[in-house]
This record gives structure tokens, sequence and C-alpha cells, in this order.
């Protein structure tokens, strides 16, 4: 995963994420919209087969936007800790 910022002001920021797809994409945007100050988190994927996604996350300027996507991605990480541990009690 290569990670590209091609704007950072202090409450937007957009980045590009080569090597992930709408999987991953969506659910950071829903995270992303779980948070009271992001004002906009979206991705966008001009063309699915040649195209790197850009995430795009504004604040209300209380969080940065970077510090939003990484409270973001760390719920995330959370989360699916949690459900492989209660899958794997459950499948075993």
């Amino acid at each position: 995963m290569e990670i590209k910022i091609l704007d950072d002001k202090k409450s937007k920021l957009i980045i590009e994420v080569k090597g992930i797809d709408h999987t991953l994409c969506n659910a950071i945007k829903s995270e992303l919209l779980s948070d009271k100050h992001v004002k906009v988190g979206t991705y966008s994927i001009r063309h699915p087969q040649i195209s790197i996604p850009q995430m795009i996350v504004e604040t209300d300027g209380e969080e940065s936007p970077r510090m939003a996507l990484i409270n973001a991605v760390q719920r995330l990480h959370k989360n699916n800790s949690k459900f492989v541990k209660e899958f794997l009690k459950e499948i075993r």
C-alpha cells in the first residue's frame, strides 16, 4: 500500500491510496462518517481497473482531517480484530 498526500489543509485532506479497492474504502468511509467532527468523509475511484482511490476528509476544524482518518482506521482495525476473534471462537 502506498499513500500519497494530494492536499493537506487545516480542515481538508485528500490522499491517494494505491493498493486498496471499494471494500476497504467503504469501510473507512463509514468509520469517518461516525465521527462528529467529520463533515465530509468519502472516496473516489474514477475507473475501477486503472484508477488509484482518493480519500477525501473534511472536518469542522475541531479535529484535523489527518487525525480523523487515523482514528477511523484504528476503530476499523479494532472492530475487525474483535470480529475475527469471535468468528474463530464460534467456528471451532
